[in-house]
């Protein structure tokens, strides 16, 4: 917890600091809410909560005599646990507009479930870190999450980490030039799969799903495309292939823009336009994010998008927002994996206040007082007890400072500290003891 709290913290500072503003929302939501938001792998994929009480009493009764769990579920399940963030955010904003000044910033960090099967980087239960800028249409907003982004990653100190940018009018532009603009979500399902399938992977599932051999081959250009190492070659190459349909332009036009203000910056090195990604959740309509970390052992650690009217299914249509994701699960796999994560972070206090004897338990105590009140988090030995064994629990705990009066001190006027790691010591007068054990954690 230690480490996670060092992650959140990380990209709580990261989300503050671009002036988002904290919002939580239930665990469980309407069973209406959530479905046909997904995709249809991600329907099946919703933890439904069985109705309070007798579910049955009100079951269809003609699918529960045949057995069909499908047309079952509704009348038995009306609530479900929440599958991401950002839905229910739709929903949160819809209810609460006439209290929000638009464009809205938010960011949310909270629990989402799903039921995948385990393994590693796939999780049932994970915490999703969400930052999300709704009311505006402007670009300027995209280019601001890529930066949040890079910006988080990078105090993270993860390696080699790449901002992967798509768009969804992009594939849109694509199916259409090749004739199958009415199954765009057959078409991108196929394609977001390509990280785990491969190309020929891709090929078979299009294949599967009925598409033509054209559609098929203009689909394995434009996965050529990814062998090229330069972005804007790609996206200039993929704008070729899309050829003048309107919404590929504008897509292709979106994307010059955020490579464009991206350059000199941070973010340019890492920032990368691959025409295949497609991110398989039906409510994005814009520009598609996905970080990877290539040398890592879990697959994308963080994602989002732009969806043009996802408010509209709560009854207020023609709102637009773009939104990102941390997947602090991964980030954390991927943290140990790379062993990034800073010394003592499993240090839960910073002083150990030693019990000498009950003569000095006023002493004692007045001192904890004083060391929480400079800053340092403390805690007192409870009992009085042999020097060695306080020293071997302050040993244990990653204490960095043992801190002590007994008789001898107390008669002198002094206190003694001592520094676990380097192994010095002093005594010092009481009222110099905040000032000299800041001077040591500083040194």
């Amino acid at each position: 917890m230690s480490r996670r709290n060092w992650i959140l913290n990380t990209i709580r500072s990261g989300f503050e600091r671009h002036g988002m503003a904290p919002v939580e929302t239930p665990a469980m939501e309407n069973l209406s809410t959530l479905t046909g938001k997904y995709g249809e792998e991600g329907d099946q994929l919703i933890f439904r909560i069985l109705n309070n009480g007798d579910y049955l009493a009100k079951a269809d009764e003609t699918a529960l005599a045949e057995g069909n769990s499908k047309a079952l579920t509704p009348s038995i399940a009306k609530k479900a646990l929440r599958y991401d963030l950002t839905v229910p955010f739709a929903r949160f904003v819809v209810m609460a507009r006439n209290e929000l000044s638009f464009p809205f910033r938010r960011y949310q960090i909270q629990t989402v479930w799903r039921g995948d099967r385990p393994g590693r980087g796939r999780y049932q239960e994970f915490t999703q870190c969400d930052a999300d800028i709704i009311g505006s249409e402007s670009l300027v907003s995209e280019f601001d999450l890529i930066q949040l982004f890079t910006e988080v990653l990078q105090e993270l100190g993860i390696p080699g980490f790449e901002v992967v940018v798509n768009d969804r009018r992009i594939l849109a532009g694509l199916a259409e030039s090749w004739g199958v603009a009415d199954r765009l979500t057959d078409l991108t399902v196929a394609m977001d799969k390509l990280d785990k399938v491969g190309a020929e992977g891709v090929d078979k599932e299009l294949a599967d799903r009925g598409f033509s051999e054209a559609v098929r081959e203009g689909v394995q250009r434009v996965v050529q495309l990814t062998t090229q190492s330069d972005a804007r070659l790609r996206l200039e190459a993929t704008a070729a292939i899309a050829g003048e349909v309107p919404q590929a332009q504008a897509g292709i036009h979106d994307m010059r823009t955020l490579l464009n203000w991206c350059s000199g910056r941070p973010a340019a090195q890492h920032i990368v336009f691959d025409p295949t990604l497609a991110r398989g959740l039906n409510y994005y309509t814009g520009a598609i994010f996905e970080v990877r970390v290539p040398e890592a052992p879990v697959g994308s650690i963080c994602g989002g998008g732009r969806y043009a009217d996802l408010t509209g299914i709560f009854g207020w249509p023609g709102v637009s927002g773009v939104g990102i994701s941390f997947g602090a699960d991964r980030i954390y796999d991927v943290c140990e994996h790379f062993g990034l994560f800073p010394e003592g972070q499993e240090a839960a206090h910073d002083v150990l206040v030693l019990r000498m004897d009950e003569q000095g338990t006023a002493g004692d105590l007045a001192l904890v007082d004083e060391l929480r009140a400079g800053g340092f988090r403390t805690v007192l030995y409870p009992e009085v007890a042999k020097l060695k064994k306080q020293l071997k629990f302050a040993s244990d705990t990653q204490t960095d400072f043992v801190v002590f009066a007994g008789e001898q001190e107390r008669a002198e006027g002094v206190v003694a500290i001592k520094d676990m790691a380097r192994r010095r010591e002093d005594r010092v007068a009481p009222s110099a003891l905040i000032a000299h054990l800041s001077n040591w954690r500083t040194d």
